[in-house]
């Protein structure tokens, strides 16, 4: 079991033994102290002590209540993708968490491969990115990415993401769970998107709904119903490939991404069977011995190939060289948001319109 795995065990409650429960116990505290904290912080932004800077053009922020892979990644892509179909030029802003030398970090480089042309920066003081990018020209609206809690840039819309398999962080603040601030939280949203809804029971699904109607009944009308479909591979030379290919395939799969329990149930619907995982700390920057251990270990479990997500071969690629061929070989799983509900696309659409109109 990874450090992941085994700290998520705690928090959630499934571990069991007594060193666990007093773990859990002693994280207590310190979750009220950050708590307390948060609502102070949060308190003086609502009341007008903390100030708000504007940015020259609208601003879309796209963020979640807790920490963790919610999808917010591939729900930028489809919020840039619809800002051009409705006529507009958006530009991306995030903070570059876990950035490497180079300045990027794994989302930059996703990102860009999901939204090519698209202009990206990157800066912890995301009112510095957003004047620098408009500033640069040609972009007239921003989409801010993980910006829910970063409130020292104004929005002109916020889409809040929850992910259905595990939607309120086991039901703690950081960090005896996963949540960074309360849910009263939502009643900022404007628009709630519910990820891998289809990794849930519909009962699971309709507690998720009543839960956030009953933090923020004004959301009854805006929360909307997605699930992250896979629709190619990639190779690590950009090269891209049929999902049938997995077909019989078995498969040994390495992530380091912040919810690695729903890239495992979408490649588990793809391969004939999965014979072991390597899971590393959420933007861990691989190395060439982690490469060789994972091959390894893969070789040794009889894979015929070892999966990833998008986010992973791009720090991957780096340590394959151009003439290698890897045993077993490598290959991304590239996905795509998909709606479902009643025209949750049509609603996310007409909120995108309704910003760039009015502003």
């Amino acid at each position: 079991m990874s450090r992941y795995e085994s700290f998520h065990s705690i928090i959630s409650g499934e571990d069991r033994r007594t060193t666990a429960a007093a773990l859990r116990v002693l994280l207590h505290p310190l979750s009220w102290i950050y708590g307390g904290i948060t609502a102070l912080r949060n308190a003086g932004y609502e009341s007008g002590l903390r100030s708000v800077r504007s940015a020259a053009v609208p601003v879309v922020s796209i963020g979640n209540l807790t920490t963790g892979g919610t999808g917010k990644t591939p729900m930028v892509a489809t919020v840039v993708r619809l800002l051009q179909q409705v006529g507009k030029s958006p530009g991306i802003v995030s903070r570059g968490y876990r950035a490497d030398a180079s300045g990027t970090n794994d989302e930059k480089w996703v990102l860009d491969h999901l939204c090519p042309g698209v202009p990206h920066l990157q800066n912890p003081d995301r009112v510095v990115a957003a004047a620098e990018i408009v500033a640069q020209g040609g972009v007239d609206v921003i989409v801010l990415d993980d910006g829910f809690q970063h409130r020292r840039i104004a929005r002109d819309c916020d889409i809040v993401l929850v992910d259905a398999t595990n939607p309120f962080g086991h039901g703690h603040l950081l960090p005896r769970g996963l949540l960074r601030e309360t849910r009263s939280g939502l009643c900022r949203a404007d628009l709630v998107v519910i990820t891998r809804c289809d990794q849930v029971s519909a009962e699971a699904l309709a507690s998720i709904e009543s839960e956030i109607r009953s933090v923020s009944p004004s959301l009854s009308d805006r929360l909307m119903l997605t699930e992250f479909q896979p629709i190619q591979l990639l190779t690590a030379g950009g090269a891209t490939e049929p999902l049938d290919c997995l077909n019989s395939q078995k498969a040994y799969l390495v992530t380091a991404i912040g919810n690695p329990s729903g890239f495992v149930t979408t490649c588990r619907r793809s391969v004939a069977e999965i014979t072991g995982t390597d899971i590393f700390p959420d933007h861990h920057h691989y190395t060439t011995d982690d490469l060789r251990a994972v091959l390894e270990r893969a070789r040794q479990s009889s894979a015929d190939v070892v999966l990833t997500t998008v986010k992973d071969l791009v720090k991957l690629r780096s340590l394959i060289s151009d003439d290698a061929c890897e045993d077993p070989p490598i290959l991304a799983v590239e996905i795509a948001t998909v709606f479902g509900g009643t025209d949750s696309e049509g609603v996310l659409r007409s909120a995108l319109e309704n910003v760039v109109s009015r502003t």
